[in-house]
């Protein structure tokens, strides 16, 4: 069927909002000059990109070291949010997938929640619960906000890998005289790993690139890259570092993407041959 220009237009636009933003980001961090944020001199003549803002991160510039001090810790909660939600995320899928009744319903209905709920409640009710029971804000406050919302998505994603998985495997082992927690590891996790990874991989990205709910539990000296990056984006001669740090992250979310789907795809079974 042949494509009408209308369409094709609609494409193009909708593509150019979505990737174009982005791709400024990237050029700009070759930006030489960080102060008027152009490409082009006093007398208009074009200056050229420059590495140097590459160059600050990687030698560790004092002038970014806060700025690379909040990534590190964005990292570093992101991955343990991610460990631990995955953990409570799988076991609560199980559950939720074997056992059916009222209860049942009100633990879906309550792992559902999250998902609904704008971030700017559930970030206003945590400080609350924070401040009722006299916790000073911090690393292990941020944390504990992140795996609240990230528990749900991997809830989500690791129910829909179980609502193709096929019981009987598990029944066949128990039959061949494997035990439970022998059946879990050997049979079961093999088959839900891609789903698993799956939410992990998507609570991971949630939890680095949150900045509402990080905003209302983070303390003194606690800043996330993403909060660290808004609080600086209208004032700081630096500015171009955030975009070549943000480029990196964005190869590293690309690279994660893409060992995603490439578990995914093995994990889907081959059709027969004809």
């Amino acid at each position: 069927m042949k494509r009408s220009f209308f369409s094709v237009a609609v494409l193009g636009f909708v593509l150019a909002f979505l990737y174009v933003p982005i791709l400024l980001v990237v050029v700009y961090g070759f930006i030489p000059n960080g102060i008027t944020m152009s490409f082009f001199d006093a007398k208009g003549e074009f200056t050229g990109f420059t590495m140097k803002w590459y160059e600050q991160i990687f030698s560790g510039n004092r002038s970014v070291s806060a700025l690379l001090d909040s990534f590190w810790l964005s990292l570093t909660i992101a991955g343990l949010a991610t460990l631990v939600s995955s953990v409570i995320g799988t076991t609560s899928a199980l559950a939720l997938h074997r056992w059916k009744g009222r209860l049942q319903s009100i633990h879906h209905a309550l792992v559902y929640t999250p998902l609904i709920m704008p971030d700017i409640l559930i970030g206003i009710s945590l400080l609350m619960l924070f401040v009722a029971v006299k916790v000073d804000c911090g690393f292990w406050t941020i944390l504990i906000a992140h795996v609240t919302f990230c528990v749900s998505y991997v809830v989500m994603t690791v129910l829909a890998r179980l609502q193709d998985f096929d019981d009987r495997i598990t029944e066949a082992a128990y039959d061949l005289g494997a035990g439970p927690w022998y059946a879990f590891f050997h049979v079961e996790l093999p088959i839900l790993l891609p789903g698993i990874v799956a939410g992990g991989l998507l609570a991971f990205t949630l939890s680095i690139d949150d900045v509402v709910i990080t905003s209302f539990v983070n303390g003194a000296g606690t800043n996330t890259f993403p909060t660290y990056v808004s609080s600086m984006t209208k004032h700081s001669r630096n500015l171009p570092s955030v975009f070549a740090l943000s480029t990196l992250m964005l190869l590293f979310t690309c690279a994660l993407v893409g060992i995603s789907k490439l578990l995914t795809a093995n994990s889907q079974p081959k059709g027969k041959a004809r």
